[in-house]
Parts: structure tokens; sequence; C-alpha cells
């Protein structure tokens, strides 16, 4: 589960919260996600053994069950109550016999996964404390032309582009990019170098920049006001008590603007 540690303060968003940005953003992000998962599928062997890092809410997992004909995945997460929100969807999917989960610290020395395919990492490198250590693992964990992919955010979408809120949202992200800098967080890596350090080779990235415009999807909005919220509960007191105001009204003139950034590496 994602958190930020600096030196006097850790958030920890509530699950509810998490979960729904998560699910949200794969139904918004609908798109981008399906290729992203085609892309891997092109490219990964004929029923392959897949394990999720940091799977949250298992929108990855599921997605790759479906997409990867005959696809073994493993869901790992160091929060069990994530994991329990998980296996109550892959259940009500049908899929229990094909994900499974694991409660693992990946910070830690990992666990033996058995034969490994695919490594699958989205937004999970940026949290790890050590990604070093992270990608040694990987590369152990994974056989012979195993691959590895990591998907990563630039930062959290713009909703408020072309509005006369747009300067308040770009203060608040620039007061949140200062913060996970000082939390040692790994935002704006070029993970395909660390992953050649770590011995991968044959790495490929693709940037996608998402620009939705109205009409929107229906679950924008939701969209819109849970990742705002979860914004104005990290600013409070960085920001104006009038600009956080204003990030809370209500709206009907939101855009969803978005870059993120993808590796896949061989080992």
């Amino acid at each position: 589960m994602p958190q930020w540690q600096g030196t006097a303060t850790v958030y920890r968003m509530p699950h509810d919260h998490l979960i729904e940005m998560l699910d949200l953003d794969t139904e918004v992000l609908h798109d981008y996600h399906r290729e992203l998962v085609a892309w891997v599928g092109r490219e990964a062997p004929d029923h392959p053994r897949v394990v999720d890092l940091g799977a949250g809410s298992g929108t990855g997992s599921l997605a790759l069950a479906r997409e990867l004909a005959g696809a073994q995945v493993t869901a790992v997460d160091v929060d069990p109550e994530m994991l329990a929100h998980l296996r109550a969807k892959v259940d009500a999917a049908g899929l229990a016999d094909r994900i499974h989960t694991r409660t693992a610290d990946l910070d830690q020395p990992w666990p033996d996964f058995g034969p490994t395919d695919v490594i699958w990492a989205a937004s999970a490198m940026h949290h790890m404390a050590d990604p070093e250590g992270a990608l040694a693992e990987a590369f152990k964990a994974l056989g012979t032309g195993g691959l590895l992919v990591i998907a990563e955010l630039d930062s959290f979408p713009r909703f408020l582009s072309g509005t006369p809120d747009e300067d308040v949202e770009e203060r608040g992200h620039a007061a949140l990019d200062r913060l996970r800098h000082e939390a040692g967080m790994h935002m704006h890596e070029d993970w395909g170098d660390r992953a050649r350090h770590a011995g991968f080779h044959t790495v490929t990235r693709r940037r996608f920049d998402i620009d939705l415009r109205p009409p929107l999807p229906a679950p924008a909005p939701r969209y819109a006001e849970v990742v705002l919220h979860r914004m104005r509960d990290r600013l409070d007191g960085l920001l104006s008590t009038a600009d956080l105001a204003r990030l809370a009204a209500p709206r009907g003139d939101i855009s969803v603007r978005t870059t993120r950034t993808v590796w896949l590496a061989r080992r």
C-alpha cells in the first residue's frame, strides 16, 4: 500500500479511497490500460507465470489473467487488507484458479515465487526503499528471456487544465513533488537505465501521453473528485484555505491529462 514517509510525517491514504482511486484509474484510462496489457501479451510466452508486484486493488492481476491465455498470476502486496479485497474481486470474476495472492514486503529479500516468466510492476517501483535491491531480486526471480514490465506515472493526473483553477492545481502538484522528494520516493527515474545496471537487456521504453476531453467516460467526475480529495488532504497547511476550497469545489469543467511511461526489459 502506498505511503509517504518523511522526517516528520507519514501519510497513508484510507483503504476505501485508495481502492476506489485505483479502480477508477483503470476505468477512466481504459484505452491506455488495454493497450499496455495487450502489448505485454504480445511479448509474453504462452501460458505465462506472472508475478504482480504491489498488486493493490488487483486491476493489473485481473487484466493480465484475462488477456494472457492460461496465465497463472501471483498478486503480491504488503497489505493483507488490500489482498483480501483483491481476492474478493478474483472470486467474483471466477478467476480464483488462476490468480493467487501472497503477502510480502518487497523491500526485504523476496520469497520464492517459483518459476516466473513475467514480473509486472505498475506504479510500484517508486515506492521501493531500495529499488536497486528490488531490481536485483526481479532479475533473480525471472528465468532466461523473462520479461520485466515497469509502468510509472510522472505525477497524478491534471483535471483543471484550461479552467480558472488550473493555477491552484499546478501549485498543488509542485508542493506534492517536493513532498515526494523529501520522502525519498523514486519519481522521474530512468527505470530502463536502472534495469540495464541490474543485468537486463533489450529495454524498450514507451511514453503514453493521455489527454481526455469531453465527452469523458462516465466515471471521470468521480475519479477527479477522489484524486483531488487526496491532494487536498496532503496539502493541508501547504496551500491557503482559499486554494484548498477551490480544489474542493464541485465542477463540471474537467478534463483528464496524465503521462505514463512503461519499460519492458528482458532478462
